[in-house]
């Protein structure tokens, strides 16, 4: 059967049109993007994909209390609620990132087991993807809700980057087992007994693109800085090489002979390749997109997302937590 993904196509600073646009690339025989929004406005745009007509759209800087309160019949709450009532396989957004998982525990609702759900981004280090989680969901956190995300996070590199036993870091500011805020030392304990994770230890941040380990966890206000301000680097990276070759003659010629490898590089740390972050933990798939999301990282979200599906990514971790709450409860 194709994967039905629900797309909230008001969400992003570009709704709706690269959204829609990305919603046509994306869909096949195989997975079949449904648009929810005016139908007025999608019409046009839509190409003949399946529209579900909402009156209410959540600004980006609306309050996520505010639509909560008032936005249960937009685009963004709508969308997450079809995966719920099984309209919907997935759901992708680029809207309001607060107000999206506000949306995703009101409607989608969390697994049985499950503390926190987390923003897991895949990381495009050497060697192979690494994924950071909570990347944004959580502000604070306690050291058991990082041990989840060990586990979540291990289901993740295992089913989508196709990662064998996983090793699981703790992101911190030194390798040492005593460096690092309360929650970190107290999480590096819980995390260095907890059964079923091949814990690593410690890494740092300036080792993040170098693949510190498989998995990276850590509190969602430290994840989301860490993940912008590596976005932010590799963009002005790119550019200030591009800046260079492009100054002096000798400079374009050696631009022309490396164009492959400089190509190839760009795709592999150009953020648009995921398009979007699965937030893990709930009972049904997840995928918060950028923003600012080009019709291209639109696209490659909703493949995402029916690559979750296909591989029961949900599934797998409501059974990888259920089982080590059952542990946990285990005289």
């Amino acid at each position: 059967m194709p994967v039905r993904v629900a797309v909230d196509a008001m969400g992003g600073d570009r709704a709706p049109e690269e959204i829609v646009a990305g919603a046509l690339a994306a869909a096949s025989d195989d997975v079949v993007p449904v648009l929810y929004g005016p139908r007025d406005l999608l019409e046009p745009l839509a190409g003949g994909l399946e529209i579900v007509h909402t009156e209410a759209v959540v600004a980006m800087d609306e309050k996520p209390s505010d639509a909560l309160r008032e936005k249960r019949e937009s685009s963004l709450f709508r969308s997450c609620r079809a995966v719920r009532d099984g309209d919907a396989d997935a759901v992708v957004s680029a809207g309001n990132t607060g107000a999206m998982l506000a949306a995703a525990l009101v409607e989608v609702r969390r697994l049985p087991d499950v503390h926190r759900p987390a923003i897991a981004v895949p990381l495009p280090a050497l060697g192979g993807p690494s994924i950071l989680l909570d990347a944004g969901a959580n502000a604070d956190a306690r050291p058991e809700h990082l041990v989840q995300f060990a586990h979540m996070g291990a289901v993740f590199a295992e089913d989508i980057a196709a990662l064998d036993r996983p090793t699981v870091g703790l992101l911190s500011i030194g390798e040492e087992p005593e460096k690092g805020n309360r929650l970190v030392r107290e999480a590096h304990e819980q995390l260095a007994a907890a059964p079923g994770l091949r814990f690593v230890g410690n890494v740092e941040s300036r080792d993040l693109l170098r693949k510190a380990a498989d998995v990276v966890v850590c509190d969602g206000f430290t994840g989301n800085v860490a993940l912008k301000l590596l976005e932010g680097t590799i963009k002005a990276t790119l550019e200030a090489f591009r800046e260079e070759v492009t100054t002096s003659l000798r400079g374009r010629v050696g631009g022309l002979l490396i164009r492959p490898a400089a190509r190839a590089l760009r795709t592999r740390l150009d953020p648009d390749t995921y398009g979007g972050a699965y937030l893990l933990g709930l009972r049904g798939l997840v995928v918060i997109a950028h923003g600012n999301s080009s019709r291209t990282a639109i696209a490659n979200a909703i493949r995402y997302a029916a690559r979750g599906v296909a591989g029961a990514v949900v599934d797998r971790v409501a059974e990888r937590l259920a089982t080590r709450a059952a542990q946990g409860a285990a005289p």
